[in-house]
């Protein structure tokens, strides 16, 4: 914990958390695409992976244009989301349905990344800091995408998955 006196403390806290969220990402994201068996769902945490080193070097740069050390927080939320995905990871049966959870699990772990980012973009706006806005713009932008695309890959899988017949309906 640390003491929390102006935006900027806030706003140091959160790049190092958001830091600490992106560099496990790094490990994690490798282990998503290894486990994913539709190629497009490979492809896309395949390139996600290069977009979160640049992510990393962004909150890097960051930190050097405000002066903070981005290093010796750990981001015990993102730890706790990829647990869950290393729990789809796990998961056996129907390929397009093991694929859909592991989707879901990326998507809550961009989902969460995006929270981070919107608060960290509005904490530098209020302060001045438009260089840090416009960086940390461009991550949230690639995380946005990187959502929907996930997306985009369930919908194509949902037709794939097998249904399940309805319990109790009329027929």
């Amino acid at each position: 914990m640390s003491d929390k006196n102006s935006l900027r403390d806030l706003l140091a806290d959160e790049i190092k958390d958001l830091y600490s969220a992106e560099k496990q990402l790094t490990k994690a994201i490798p282990k998503m695409a290894k486990g994913s068996t539709d190629s497009t769902l490979k492809e896309a945490f395949s390139a996600h992976l290069n977009e979160t080193r640049n992510h990393v070097s962004r909150l890097e740069e960051i930190g050097q244009s405000l002066g903070i050390k981005v290093t010796g927080k750990r981001c015990v939320g993102m730890e706790g989301v990829i647990k869950e995905g290393a729990e789809a990871l796990q998961e056996q049966g129907a390929a397009a349905v093991v694929d859909l959870g592991i989707i879901g699990a990326g998507s809550r772990v961009e989902h969460y990344e995006m929270a981070g980012y919107l608060t960290a973009i509005n904490l530098a706006k209020r302060m001045g800091q438009s260089e840090v806005v416009s960086l940390l713009q461009e991550s949230l932008s690639e995380e946005e995408a990187a959502e929907k695309k996930l997306r985009g890959i369930a919908s194509s899988l949902l037709k794939k998955a097998p249904a399940e017949k309805r319990v109790g309906s009329a027929g």
